[in-house]
C-alpha cells in the first residue's frame, strides 16, 4: 500500500488501461467501430474507456448557448436539433432492437433537459461560466451512453458512468481542479467493482462536479486530464489517449512538411511542450500521471497498429532537442515604473494578471522596467487600465513565441549558437531563457513563424538519406492554440 491508502498495480498483479478517445475518434459510425476494435484488443486488462463530446459538438453547444442568451431561441433550438439528428443516425447504425430504444429515450431525456436549459438562458440573457459549464456538459452525456450501448451491441460487457458522480472538483467553472483525496476515492468505489466483474467502464471526459453535486467542466481538452485523473486513482498500468494523428511530432507538420514522430519523450519535456502552447496533450494531463509514473500513450485511432509516441518518466539517448513549437497571437508587453521594479510592482503587476486571468508565459526584468510575453491579448487594455499610476503599460502584437524543446537544453551552449546565425535576418528580436533548462525561446513575428520553424528544423532534424514512413497526419500535433474540444 502507498502512503494514500492505494494498492499499487504491481502488488494487484493485474493491469487496468485507461483509454481516452477524442472527439474526432468518435465521430462518425466508422470511428466508433475502429474504436470497437481497439476497445477489443485491449480486453485482457481492466479497461476504462473516456470519450469527447463527437467533433464540433462542444462548439456547437457554446454557439446554441450565446445564441439563447442573445434571445434567439429559435436558432439556438435549430442547432441542438441537429446535434440530436446526428446523435440519433449513429445510434440507428449502430444499436439495434430493445437497446436502440432504450438508447433513444435516454438521448431523447437528455435534449428536453437541454432544450430546457436553453430556454432558461434566454430568459435571464446570461450565460455565465457555471451555466456555460452545464451546457457543455451535455456533448459528453450524449457520447458516452452512445458509446457504451456500441459496445454492448459488440458483445463487450460495458456499463456507464456519469463522469460527475466520480470526479470532485473546487467551484472554479470554466476550468475547475480535482479535488483529489475525494475524488481518487470516488473513482475507487466507483468504477473498481465494475472493473473486478469484467465489465469495460465507460465515461465522459471534461465534466466533474463540486462536493455539493454542481456540474463543472476540467476546461477545453479536458477529456485527456479525465483520463489521466482516472488513470491516477485506479494505479493503472497505462493511460493512452487515442486520436487521429500518429503521435507527437517534432513540430507541426502544417509548418513544416519534414515533421516526423517521437517514439518516447519525457514527462518533463512533453509538459514544456503544452505550457508554450503545443498541442499535443491539455497542459493538466500529465502531473496525474507523473505522480504515479503511468505511461501516457499517443496514439492513432485510424491506424491502430501504429507504435505512436511513449511519455514516460525517462526518454533515453536521442537529438538534443526533441521538439519544436510555434505559438503565434503572442504579445510582447512592456511595464515601466519610475520607482523601478521592486516587490511591491511585482504583487500589483501580477495581481491585476490573474485578475484578467492573462497568464505569463515568460518574463524578463531589468531595474526599471519587467519584460513579459502573454496570450491573452484581449485582456491587455484593461490591465493597462488597472495600472494606470502604478506603471506605464505598452504592447506589441501579432508576435509568435518559437521554442526548442529538449532535455537540458540550456545546458547545450552549441545548440544556441547553432540557431542564432540560421535565423539571425529574422528579426528575432529576442532569446527568451525560461527557468526551465528544458527549452530555448525566440521572440518573433508572427508572419515569419513557418520559415523560422523550417530553418530550425533542418538545422536539428536532417533528413535521413532515405526518409522513413511516418505515416500520414492529418492534423497538426505541435500546433499552438486550443486543442479539439473535450
Amino acid at each position: 500500500m502507498n502512503g494514500r491508502g492505494q494498492q499499487s498495480r504491481f502488488d494487484r498483479g493485474d493491469d487496468v488501461v485507461v483509454m481516452k478517445f477524442g472527439g474526432t475518434s468518435v465521430e462518425d459510425t466508422a470511428a466508433i467501430r475502429r474504436l470497437i476494435g481497439i476497445v477489443q484488443s485491449r480486453l485482457s486488462a481492466q479497461v476504462v474507456v473516456v470519450v469527447s463530446a463527437l467533433a464540433r459538438v462542444t462548439d456547437q453547444l457554446l454557439e446554441a448557448g450565446n445564441a439563447a442568451a442573445k434571445g434567439h431561441l429559435g436558432s439556438a433550438l435549430a442547432t441542438v436539433r441537429d446535434i440530436y439528428v446526428r446523435h440519433e443516425e449513429l445510434a440507428d447504425s449502430l444499436v439495434d432492437g430493445s437497446a436502440h430504444r432504450a438508447l433513444d429515450r435516454e438521448l431523447r431525456g437528455e435534449f428536453r433537459t437541454l432544450e430546457s436549459l436553453l430556454h432558461s438562458l434566454e430568459g435571464s440573457r446570461q450565460l455565465d461560466l457555471r451555466a456555460q459549464d452545464q451546457l457543455l456538459g451535455f456533448g459528453e452525456c450524449f457520447s458516452s451512453r452512445l458509446v457504451k450501448e456500441a459496445l454492448c451491441e459488440a458483445g463487450i460487457s460495458a456499463a456507464h458512468v456519469d463522469a460527475r458522480t466520480c470526479i470532485v472538483t473546487d467551484a472554479r467553472h470554466g476550468q475547475a481542479s480535482p479535488v483529489w483525496d475525494a475524488t481518487n476515492q470516488q473513482v475507487r468505489d466507483t468504477l473498481a467493482p465494475l472493473l473486478e466483474s469484467g465489465r469495460v467502464a465507460v465515461l465522459g471526459g471534461f465534466i466533474a462536479s463540486t462536493s455539493d453535486g454542481v456540474p463543472t467542466t476540467l476546461g477545453r481538452g479536458g477529456s485527456d486530464f479525465s483520463a489521466a485523473i482516472v488513470g491516477a486513482a485506479l494505479c493503472a498500468s497505462r493511460v493512452e489517449i487515442w486520436t487521429d494523428v500518429d503521435g507527437i511530432m517534432t513540430t507541426d507538420p502544417k509548418l513544416c512538411s519534414d515533421a516526423r514522430v517521437i517514439r518516447k519523450m519525457s514527462f518533463d519535456e512533453a509538459a514544456e511542450l503544452a505550457h508554450f502552447g503545443a498541442k499535443v496533450l491539455h497542459p493538466a494531463t500529465l502531473a496525474p500521471a507523473v505522480r504515479e509514473n503511468i505511461p501516457v500513450y499517443v496514439l492513432n485511432s485510424k491506424r491502430p497498429e501504429g507504435e505512436g509516441t511513449e511519455i514516460a518518466a525517462r526518454a533515453g539517448a536521442g537529438n538534443v532537442v526533441h521538439a519544436i513549437t510555434a505559438k503565434r497571437k503572442v504579445a510582447a508587453v512592456e511595464i515601466e515604473s519610475e520607482r523601478g521594479v521592486d516587490s511591491e510592482l511585482l504583487r500589483a503587476v501580477y495581481a491585476v494578471f490573474d485578475a484578467h486571468s492573462c497568464a505569463v508565459d515568460v518574463m524578463a526584468m531589468s531595474p526599471g522596467r519587467m519584460s513579459l510575453l502573454v496570450s491573452s491579448t484581449g485582456a491587455l487594455p484593461g490591465i493597462a487600465a488597472d495600472l494606470e499610476g502604478v506603471a506605464k503599460v505598452r504592447w506589441e502584437n501579432h508576435k509568435a513565441l518559437v521554442c526548442l524543446v529538449g532535455k537540458n537544453i540550456r545546458r547545450q551552449p552549441d545548440v544556441a549558437s547553432r540557431a542564432l546565425p540560421a535565423v539571425a535576418d529574422m528579426d528575432v528580436r529576442v532569446m527568451c531563457q525560461g527557468a526551465s533548462d528544458r527549452t530555448i525561446s525566440f521572440l518573433a513575428e508572427e508572419s515569419n513563424v513557418e520559415e523560422l520553424v523550417q530553418r530550425l528544423h533542418a538545422l536539428f532534424f536532417a533528413k535521413p538519406e532515405t526518409s522513413p514512413d511516418w505515416g500520414e497526419v492529418s492534423v497538426a500535433f505541435c500546433q499552438a492554440g486550443l486543442s479539439p474540444a473535450g
